[in-house]
C-alpha cells in the first residue's frame, strides 16, 4: 500500500483530483460487500412477501445500480466512469436475520471502479432500510467494505477479512 495519499497536493496539502490522463485504459472490476442486521419480525415479513411498500430487494438493487452510475457526481474527487456492468445481490439469511449485500462493478478505464461498487452497496443498503423501516427501525447497516478489485497499476486486491 502506498504511504502517500493521491488526492492531496504534495506542495499545498489541499485536496485535488488525480490526473489520470497518462494512465493506460485497462479492464477494472471491483466487488463490495455489506450486511444489514434485521429483526426476527422483519425476517418473517420478508419471507411471507408481506412488506407494505413492496419488493425491498428489487427496489434496493435498482437504487444501487443508479447510485453506481452517479458516483462521480456524489464523491467530489471521483472521475465519472463508463460502467460496463453493475450487479447487485441482496440475500436474506433467515437463520441469522441478516441481509447480505454484494455488488460488482466493471469498467474499461484509466482509474478503478472501487468507489462505484462501494457506493452501490451503500445506497442499496440504505434503500433496503427505507423500504423496511416501518417494520424495523432498529436495522443496522454494517461492514460495508471493498472485498476485491482487479486491474490497474496497483494490481489486484482481495479482502476476506472486513475486520
Amino acid at each position: 500500500m502506498s504511504s502517500s495519499l493521491s488526492h492531496f497536493d504534495r506542495k499545498t496539502g489541499r485536496a485535488r483530483m488525480v490526473d489520470v490522463g497518462g494512465k493506460k485504459v485497462t479492464q477494472r472490476t471491483a466487488r463490495a460487500r455489506g450486511i444489514i442486521k434485521i429483526s426476527e419480525e422483519l425476517t418473517s415479513v420478508l419471507i411471507a412477501g408481506a412488506l407494505e411498500k413492496g419488493d425491498a430487494f428489487t427496489v434496493a438493487k435498482t437504487a444501487g445500480i443508479l447510485a453506481a452510475k452517479q458516483t462521480g457526481n456524489l464523491i467530489p474527487m471521483c472521475h465519472p466512469l463508463p460502467l460496463n456492468v453493475v450487479e447487485i445481490e441482496l440475500t436474506l439469511d433467515e437463520k441469522e436475520h441478516l441481509v447480505l449485500v454484494e455488488t460488482m462493478a466493471s469498467t474499461d478505464a484509466r482509474t478503478g471502479v472501487e468507489m462505484e461498487a462501494l457506493t452501490a452497496a451503500t445506497v442499496a443498503a440504505l434503500t433496503f432500510y427505507d423500504m423496511c423501516k416501518a417494520v424495523d427501525k432498529g436495522m443496522v447497516i454494517d461492514r460495508i467494505y471493498l472485498a476485491e478489485k482487479t486491474g490497474g497499476k496497483s494490481g489486484d486486491y482481495f479482502n476476506h477479512d472486513p475486520r
